[in-house]
């Protein structure tokens, strides 16, 4: 941080205090361009912030005194210096809800107690967009007042431009713009007169006291309810189970219909459509912050986006067709050098595979032989019944069943204690693969749901690479 700009916040902070702050601590970066500056005394500490982006501030301020005055948990604005670049905000700690669920998660999985602090999130989000929303100053609003067909617009051409054409994703633009032109009138016939956040996501909810606090809503405008809701349940690294997808979705609209008439049909039509566009807006800045501004950081956000993509993708049933649009998400929600992005500094992969008893046992590709095989057959078995039948281990139905009516949820720890001790050896011996498979009679339920459950835990707890392949369900 420069040092001109160190002053004039330090002065701010003499100024709200009457004293000279005694420690400074430049606070990284993350996705924007302000600085921030944390300045303490004894048992005081602030937020210094410099922005050079005026419009920006002008709208963070007043949206902040706004949702104070509602009773919303958000940074009280301390100071403001005549330079309309610096200004002195409340610290609320280094805490994000997306610290506490990954520090959480190493120790009890995507627990309880992670859900719970989600649903404080949600339980006050309605009031964000519906209370408040009502009479927040819309004229501050930058660089759109709302999320107009202007905004959608520039979001889908970011993300043509910084990604699809940056990954090498082909395309015939003047079919795939006859798309965009079609999603985003549709979009736009959703109820948007609420107030969007626009990057609701853990990154940007802070906990302290037990409570959560809301910051970086600068970039709010008038908008549809969905879309905050599909960045939050649809964030990135959070990598949120889908069974606790649908259980944090019914809990919002269920706060929602406390102030609001809800027609649950239409709410997740139109949900389906902005967790796409939200996706697509965020492999636009993963691509323009990694892929051209060469910060890898962001480029490890990648195979996450590719997960909520491929989910979204398997039950989108929108009342619009979208036949390019939906051809080049499937073909990055498959791409195996996407997939690839982020991993390359991890030695060791592992390769998790499912598979039918009845074609035989998988081949280890890598040449090292080994590896574990786990037969999944004793365990209940959700295809035996009609409503799994044409389903798979990786819908939310047959994951419910196998974790609340079959031996899976025990048959798994037990698989986690030996698979770890194992992930651990093979890092610090320097070995470069490990094969796990899971086997079943059909290879679509049990041993694909045991599949990704382990997927998930390795990504979440250890530095490797971890190939998932469901071998039935992929030979169609």
């Amino acid at each position: 941080m420069d040092q001109k700009v160190l002053e004039i916040l330090g002065g701010l902070f003499r100024e709200y205090t009457g004293q000279e702050a005694e420690l400074s601590e430049v606070l990284p970066h993350s996705g924007s361009y302000r600085e921030y500056v944390r300045l303490r005394r004894e048992n005081f500490s602030a937020i210094g912030t410099y922005n050079a982006d005026i419009k920006e501030n002008r709208a963070f301020i007043s949206f902040s005194r706004h949702f104070r005055e509602s009773g919303i948990p958000v940074p009280e604005i301390l100071l403001q210096d005549e330079d309309p670049r610096y200004y002195l905000q409340e610290d609320l700690g280094s805490v994000t809800l997306f610290d506490f669920l990954n520090k959480t998660r190493i120790h009890e999985g995507f627990s309880r107690t992670i859900i719970d602090e989600y649903k404080k999130v949600l339980s006050i989000l309605p009031s964000i967009q519906v209370t408040a929303g009502k009479t927040i100053d819309y004229s501050v609003c930058y660089p759109r007042a709302a999320f107009d067909m202007q905004s959608m617009k520039w979001d889908l051409s970011y993300f043509k431009y910084y990604f699809l054409k940056l990954a090498k994703i082909p395309f015939d633009e003047q079919l795939l713009e006859d798309d965009f032109s079609r999603f985003t009138d549709y979009l736009l016939s959703a109820d948007n007169h609420f107030f969007m956040y626009r990057d609701f996501q853990s990154r940007n909810i802070m906990l302290r006291d037990g409570k959560v606090f809301f910051i970086d809503y600068q970039g709010g405008r008038r908008g549809a309810l969905q879309y905050d809701l599909a960045s939050l349940l649809y964030d990135g690294k959070a990598d949120i189970p889908q069974r606790v997808r649908d259980e944090l979705f019914e809990f919002y609209l269920d706060q929602l219909e406390k102030i609001l008439p809800v027609d649950r049909y239409e709410f997740i039509r139109y949900f389906k459509g902005f967790v796409l566009i939200r996706i697509m807006q965020s492999m636009g800045a993963y691509g323009f912050r990694g892929f051209y501004e060469k910060k890898e950081h962001f480029l490890k956000s990648i195979p996450y986006a590719l997960d909520n993509l491929e989910a979204i993708l398997q039950k989108l049933d929108l009342p619009v067709e979208l036949p390019e649009l939906v051809s080049v998400l499937n073909q990055v929600a498959h791409s195996s050098f996407l997939r690839s992005i982020g991993q390359k500094e991890h030695n060791l992969t592992v390769r998790i595979t499912s598979f039918s008893y009845k074609k035989g046992i998988p081949q280890d590709p890598s040449g090292n032989g080994g590896g574990f095989v786990f037969d999944c057959r004793a365990i209940h078995n959700p295809g035996k019944y009609p409503e799994f039948k044409t389903l798979t281990g990786k819908d939310a139905e047959v994951q419910h069943f196998l974790e609340d009516k079959s031996e899976m949820p025990g048959f798994l720890q037990a698989i986690k204690v030996l698979i770890d001790q194992s992930v651990k050896k093979y890092i610090a011996r320097g070995f470069s693969h490990l094969s796990v498979n899971f086997g079943c009679t059909g290879g679509q339920h049990r041993s694909v749901f045991a599949a990704e459950i382990l997927a998930r835990h390795l990504k979440n707890n250890f530095p490797v690479n971890v190939i998932l392949v469901h071998r039935e369900l992929e030979q169609g």
